[in-house]
């Protein structure tokens, strides 16, 4: 790579899994896992509602790609993916109390200057947040989306992942 920096994704899925779509984030980290290889230059974390835990995982990575549920006003299932400005801003005001956690998370990063400069949100819109390990239909297939479009990013970045046999 040059002089330049060198690219290390964090791959972020974060959610409660026991309430049904609110965990799509994580899913999508465990279809990741399940089904590809990575390069060492990703990483990839179930986040779970975890909170400052996470820092340290900050600091080693130059590109974040959250995944997560997110309110809109789009239909259940939809999958949006943006390059966040102001990160800490966005989470300040989501769906679970784990994205406040999270927009602190944030806040931090960026005041101990350990927020990677690029946070890219793959944020399905969820159907259903009652309790309950199971995805809704839209969010199942939408994890499958979400599966494709991170890859898609990674490539963009040079980096490939391997199916698994």
């Amino acid at each position: 790579m040059g002089g330049g920096v060198a690219v290390r994704v964090l791959l972020l899925g974060v959610g409660n899994i026991l309430l049904s779509d609110e965990g799509v984030g994580v899913k999508v980290i465990e279809q990741l896992e399940a089904r590809y290889s990575f390069p060492p230059e990703v990483t990839l974390v179930d986040g779970g509602t975890m909170g400052l835990e996470l820092l340290p995982y900050f600091e080693e990575c130059s590109h974040l790609f959250l995944l997560d549920a997110i309110r809109g006003e789009a239909p259940p299932g939809t999958l949006e993916v943006s390059e966040l400005a102001d990160p800490p801003a966005y989470f300040r005001q989501k769906i679970s109390p784990h994205q406040i956690g999270l927009s602190e998370v944030l806040a931090v990063a960026s005041l101990q200057e350990c927020l990677p400069a690029l946070v890219k949100l793959f944020g399905i819109v969820p159907e259903d947040l009652s309790t309950g390990l199971s995805l809704s239909a839209s969010n199942a297939a939408a994890v499958e989306a979400a599966v494709a479009a991170v890859l898609i990013e990674l490539a963009n970045l040079g980096l490939s992942a391997s199916p698994r046999v």
